[in-house]
């Protein structure tokens, strides 16, 4: 689960810094706008990965 958690964390990272690139984001609200992408990116994220992952419940 770490590889996950950096995978997410390095997601984010790599938005915030378009966006501030961009000129969408300013450095001095990052804290607010990184809790906000970084709860968005982890939320989907695991939500496709448990439906990645089949169930051990099925057995033939």
């Amino acid at each position: 689960m770490k590889s996950i958690d950096e995978h997410i964390l390095r997601a984010t990272k790599e938005i915030i810094v378009k966006f501030i690139e961009m000129g969408r984001l300013s450095p001095s609200n990052l804290h607010e706008s990184f809790r906000d992408i970084y709860a968005v990116v982890n939320e989907t994220v695991k939500e496709n990965v448990n439906k990645a992952v089949p169930s051990n419940d099925k057995q033939d």
